[in-house]
């Protein structure tokens, strides 16, 4: 029974280590995917803020409206000494502007009024704004007319009873808030731009709580979708770029994994030079290789027809000696006219076996000679002799 579990229990141990290290490989890679995935979708939003930032302007500003006035006069009780005046910057935080070159704003002055007797018989009043630039150019100007709305007693009684509790809790006050549109489509100047206003009422019995000066901007074309569809337009814009980005990083994980196997191997132009002269060395030697097949005696003496110079190969083939004459019994006896030159001969073989300042190879064989010349650079072997078969 131990030796049938034995093998099962080490299959099941191999088994387990493999599927191991093949779920920890997985989890690795899902890491890495998941971590990928995640920093793309944060650079996503990244580029989208970043352009929305940068692109969308000042949507609405609102500034508190505190006039003052002169009150050195001996003026009535119920009349002002001068106008009332207040002077609005348009810079925030003291170094940007608010209203952007070439959008169109609309500018309005909210008025909170109490329902008093001197403003029900102040009537129609002026509402005159001017803007300046950093130099205090007047750049524009405009004035509007405004008054209160108008309530007949009954509709005043009436009202005033059914709101007397909260009249009398605090919750309610008598005061209309009139609205006054100054510009409707203004548009500052890149070359003027405007750093603030100064805003005049032209009535000196006017009683006021407090007011507002609003600049709302009017967008069209990208900026109208970007503002009225926040959600929509981010949602496209986030899954825009973050398609452009898992592109880029795909094809760059491919260029990495395939990018070796796609390049061509690159040869220099030294090897492509030594691997000409080596084929054209290779074509020579065939070519003497051939002659010698034909039975030529000797093999060029080095400078070859297509000007090649190198090594060359010269073989020696046993001859029979001319001063021996074969006898009638068929053996070789030296001749006898042929032995001074036999002589002379055997004198200038003794004083010729050193070429080019080393020995002669024995007769019947092969050598190799290394000349000067150009076929150095291509590494050829050096001086060595190759035995022949003997013939």
């Amino acid at each position: 029974m131990g030796a049938t579990m034995g093998p099962v229990l080490h299959w099941l141990q191999d088994v387990a280590a493999v599927t191991l290290l093949r779920a920890r490989r997985n989890l690795f890679q899902a890491a890495i995917l998941f971590t990928v995935l995640v920093l793309l979708l944060l650079v996503s939003v990244f580029l989208y803020g970043s352009f929305y930032y940068s692109y969308m302007p000042t949507v609405s500003f609102s500034n508190p409206v505190h006039f003052y006035y002169t009150s050195d006069c001996d003026a009535s009780e119920s009349a002002l000494c001068s106008f009332p005046t207040a002077n609005i910057s348009f810079m925030k935080n003291e170094r940007d502007l608010v209203m952007s070159y070439g959008q169109p704003y609309r500018v309005s002055l909210e008025l909170e009024m109490p329902e008093s007797p001197v403003n029900e018989r102040l009537g129609m009043f002026m509402v005159k704004m001017s803007c300046y630039t950093k130099g205090g150019k007047i750049v524009s100007s405009v004035g509007r007319s405004t008054t209160l709305h108008y309530r007949s007693s009954i509709l005043h009684s009436l009202r005033t009873l059914l709101f007397s509790p909260f009249f009398l809790t605090g919750t309610a006050e008598q005061k209309q808030l009139i609205e006054v549109e100054l510009f409707s489509d203004y548009k500052t100047n890149a070359y003027q731009p405007l750093v603030g206003a100064v805003i005049e009422i032209q009535s000196k019995r006017v009683q006021i709580y407090s007011s507002q000066l609003r600049i709302h901007a009017f967008f069209t074309g990208i900026r109208y979708v970007l503002y009225n569809f926040p959600l929509t337009s981010a949602g496209i814009a986030i899954a825009t770029n973050f398609a452009f980005l898992s592109v880029i990083v795909l094809f760059s994980y491919l260029q990495f994994i395939w990018g070796g196997g796609i390049r061509p191997p690159q040869v220099s132009g030294d090897d492509t030079f030594n691997q000409q002269r080596r084929e054209e060395a290779r074509k020579c030697t065939e070519k003497e290789n051939w002659q010698k097949e034909l039975g030529a005696p000797e093999v060029g003496s080095g400078t070859d027809t297509s000007g090649f110079q190198g090594n060359v190969m010269v073989t020696e083939l046993p001859m029979k000696k001319p001063s021996e004459i074969p006898d009638a019994s068929g053996a070789y006896v030296p001749d006898p006219k042929e032995k001074g030159s036999h002589d002379r001969s055997h004198e200038e073989k003794d004083g010729s076996d050193v070429v080019d300042g080393g020995q002669l190879p024995p007769q019947g064989e092969t050598f190799l000679r290394q000349r000067s010349g150009p076929w150095r650079s291509l590494g050829t072997t050096p001086l060595h002799t190759v035995k022949a078969p003997a013939v």
